[in-house]
């Protein structure tokens, strides 16, 4: 079957490519388990490419089940391909496909890396394309999953970047305000810094009026990217 032979060679090239210096520092920027074959990410994206071009006559869903195999296999390389080969279609995007997208965050993303990878483009995108499922995604920030609710923000990194969305990102920020998870409050400080690029005094008013409550690492984060008055004031008392 020649989907099964492009799983095989993908994961034979990946073993191939693996080095020993990425295999024993790849742990180190987790703070859960991951399981990893060692290859440098620019490397997973080229492999990614090399083996789009295999399948790219494929049909859309033909390509998503692909990506689910991938996922399956809990590799974060395998995540990346995933990722890769579900942006590389997006101009085949549809409505339906909000759910798939949904599924695999819920149950496989299992860390920072494929969480971000896979919302800030192949979510983001859809988001931009049918902003309808931004009431989706705010249901993702009252998750139980902190992956899921990670996603809630830096699926709207790139829009927020460009002045879309803002008082739907101040909602969703409003949501996760207190979490008590360190890499949902990265997220969500995250997606507040990439909006202060393009609405940084409507940004500094919201960091200035719930900094009281807002966890210091999602401060930080949003006002990493303004005017170091703005930020002395921020950080103040």
């Amino acid at each position: 079957m020649v989907r099964d032979k492009i799983i095989k060679e993908i994961r034979e090239e990946l073993i191939s490519c693996a080095d020993e210096k990425t295999r024993a520092t790849s742990q180190n920027f987790f703070k859960e388990k991951i399981k990893y074959y060692g290859v440098k990410v620019p490397v997973v994206h080229r492999i990614s490419k090399k083996f789009y071009r295999q399948i790219e006559t494929g049909s859309k869903s033909e390509i998503f089940d692909l990506c689910e195999i991938l996922w399956q296999s809990g590799y974060i390389e395998e995540s990346f391909i995933a990722c890769n080969w579900s942006y590389y279609i997006h101009r085949q995007y549809e409505p339906v496909d909000f759910k798939v997208f949904e599924k695999w965050i819920n149950k496989y993303v299992n860390n920072w890396a494929s969480c971000d990878t896979l919302c800030n483009h192949t979510v983001g995108e859809l988001l931009q394309m049918y902003p309808e499922f931004l009431g989706e995604l705010k249901k993702f920030a009252g998750s139980g999953n902190r992956w899921t609710r990670r996603a809630a923000a830096v699926s709207l990194i790139i829009p927020a970047r460009k002045g879309k969305f803002l008082e739907d990102i101040f909602e969703i920020a409003d949501i996760l305000l207190t979490d008590k998870d360190d890499l949902v409050q990265k997220g969500y400080g995250w997606m507040l810094k990439a909006a202060s690029q393009s609405n940084q005094q409507q940004v500094f008013e919201y960091v200035i009026r719930n900094k009281s409550i807002m966890p210091r690492t999602a401060l930080r984060y949003a006002i990493e990217k303004m005017p170091e008055g703005l930020r002395k004031q921020a950080m103040a008392g």
